[in-house]
């Protein structure tokens, strides 16, 4: 078959990688390998961009995809913090991508809430068997600050956001806790606009903070299927969706 013979098929022209992508690349085959590992100190821009052959224009901008993403932190100067550290800390990273999708309205805020249901009931079901002492200890401070009759929406909303993510935490798995804390953080300006738009602030928070208890207390006694229920029904109850619907 000659090329004339396949013009007008199914067959397209390859797209050349952009360079930084091809950085990128390369430096997640280090990671790949164990060659970088959480706590390195990458090459300079200079280094990276003569050991891989390209602009340090190129080097840039597959450094900042990485801090963007929560891959890497980048100090300037030339003390103990300079210098490019790989790191991991994708929460944030995840939370701005979902906000912005949200924003965008590729992702509904209905469906962010139904994943957020899915995760904290793993959440909370390995919670009640990994956390410890001092988990349950941090969550009893967030629950009484959201007490505090003089709690104001703003400070309710930091806690409520704190005490979700201590579940998570407590869970003992990595990846849920970071899933989890990032749909957390996504929702939190939600969250935040419903407490200021309520009627009756302090019936709500009231209602809120018995269901806190309720969660906590199935967590301490360890009861995972317990705990998984309440939480489902106290985020289901507040948006108004559910897993079934």
């Amino acid at each position: 078959m000659s090329a004339t013979d396949l013009q007008g098929s199914d067959w397209r022209p390859v797209h050349r990688a952009k360079t930084y992508e091809l950085v990128l690349d390369r430096i997640e085959e280090q990671i790949s390998s164990g060659r970088l590992v959480v706590g390195d100190r990458l090459p300079s821009e200079r280094q990276l961009s003569e050991v891989l052959g390209v602009s340090r224009v190129a080097v840039r901008e597959a450094l900042r995809v990485l801090e963007a993403m929560g891959v890497i932190v980048q100090g300037t100067g030339s003390g103990p913090d300079a210098g490019t550290v790989l790191t991991a800390q994708p929460a944030e990273a995840l939370a701005r991508l979902v906000r912005l999708h949200v924003t965008l309205a590729s992702v509904g805020s209905r469906d962010v809430v139904r994943a957020r249901i899915a995760l904290e009931r793993e959440s909370a079901r390995l919670a009640a068997t990994n956390a410890t002492a001092a988990d349950h200890d941090q969550l009893l401070r967030h629950l009484a600050a959201m007490d505090d009759p003089a709690v104001t929406p703003e400070v309710f909303n930091d806690e409520d956001t704190a005490f979700h993510v201590a579940i998570a935490r407590a869970s003992g798995n990595p990846l849920v806790a970071e899933m989890t804390t990032a749909l957390r953080l996504a929702m939190r300006a939600t969250l935040l606009a419903h407490l200021r738009e309520a009627d009756d602030f302090a019936g709500v928070t009231t209602r809120l903070c018995g269901e806190h208890h309720g969660i906590h207390q199935a967590l301490r006694e360890g009861k995972g299927s317990e705990a998984a229920d309440l939480v489902e029904v106290h985020i289901a109850g507040f948006y108004g969706v559910s897993l079934g619907t």
